[in-house]
């Protein structure tokens, strides 16, 4: 067999494997799991998050998720804890650990310390016999047949089950707490997520010149308008309305028609159909808007009056592309 067909192979079965323990998990959505995300809506704290190894790092992502989606949540490294972390947890918190075996030495250490504080452990474990599972209070089976690893050794279908089981809780949480897209916005206002739901055109042309010209304006100062607003187009405006467009390519394919400029003016190359936007429009539409009809500006408008232009480097420039 090739090396690019055994590559395949090895990739295709390794994404079977890992499906199949995700899938596998839709049989454990028990009373349990129920009672783990009453146990989450209903508590006043927060929910610290702890594992070792690479149920650690899954523990990270997990945390990620739930700050994300409004459930404030804290990693707290397992092997970190009982050397001085423990202070993280408060009297309200909900303790939720992670772990494969469930038979670490450091969950072993760590339990006893944990149940001592009075605060519900839930598990993500996978193994039901393990010390973990025996000593919380509510318990998430994420036991898989096998690892994609070809030694059966290396947390791979096990990681993507507990992860897989993590982001359940969070989308279940964010479903009961009526989480919205505005509120996802709220906790991504740096990233292009956020902007999309939240950027409007108004955020965006300000920055922008206002090229126009009026319809009678010659070609050469079409050609000056544009060039020092860089925006590639004016707007052709005539007794404060809208009536057309002038783009750089409107004044090239002039060029290849014409022989002369005399007496062109804005109005005999224009496009008198040009697309236009309120300034209250998100910019994701705008965008939208640009890529239906395959145009690179967009004029902006205030109850119909010609206010300013955006360009889709601007929307580039934004992150929302």
């Amino acid at each position: 067999m090739k090396k690019t067909e055994q590559i395949k192979k090895i990739a295709i079965r390794t994404l079977e494997i890992e499906s199949q323990a995700i899938a596998e998990l839709k049989q454990r959505i028990d009373d349990q799991f129920l009672a783990c995300i009453d146990l989450l809506l209903k508590s006043k704290g927060r929910i610290i998050v702890t594992g070792i190894g690479k149920s650690a790092i899954i523990g990270q992502k997990i945390v990620a998720t739930l700050n994300s989606t409004g459930s404030p949540s804290i990693f707290m490294h397992a092997a970190d804890a009982i050397h001085g972390d423990l202070g993280i947890i408060q009297k309200n918190d909900v303790l939720l650990c992670i772990s494969k075996s469930g038979d670490t030495p450091e969950i072993k250490v760590l339990i006893p310390l944990l149940k001592s504080w009075g605060n519900k452990l839930i598990a993500i474990v996978g193994n039901t016999n393990s010390y973990l599972a025996k000593h919380c209070d509510l318990l998430l089976d994420t036991t898989v047949s096998e690892e994609a690893c070809p030694n059966n050794l290396a947390p791979t279908s096990s990681t993507a089950a507990q992860m897989a089981m993590g982001d359940a809780i969070a989308v279940c949480l964010l479903d009961q707490r009526g989480f919205s897209a505005k509120d996802f916005a709220m906790y991504h206002p740096g990233g292009s997520l956020g902007k999309k739901l939240y950027l409007k055109v108004k955020d965006i042309y300000p920055n922008n010149a206002a090229p126009v010209v009026s319809p009678e304006d010659d070609v050469k100062k079409v050609i000056v308008e544009i060039s020092s607003n860089r925006l590639g187009a004016a707007a052709v405006v005539s007794k404060g309305k809208i009536v057309g467009i002038v783009t750089d390519g409107d004044l090239r394919r002039m060029l290849l028609t014409k022989k002369s400029f005399e007496g062109i003016n804005a109005k005999k190359i224009m496009n008198p159909n040009p697309k236009s936007s309120d300034k209250e429009t998100m910019a994701v539409d705008a965008l939208n808007l640009m890529k239906l009809h395959n145009i690179s500006q967009l004029l902006i408008t205030e109850k119909g009056k010609y206010i300013g232009m955006i360009h889709l480097h601007d929307l580039i420039r934004e992150g929302i592309i």
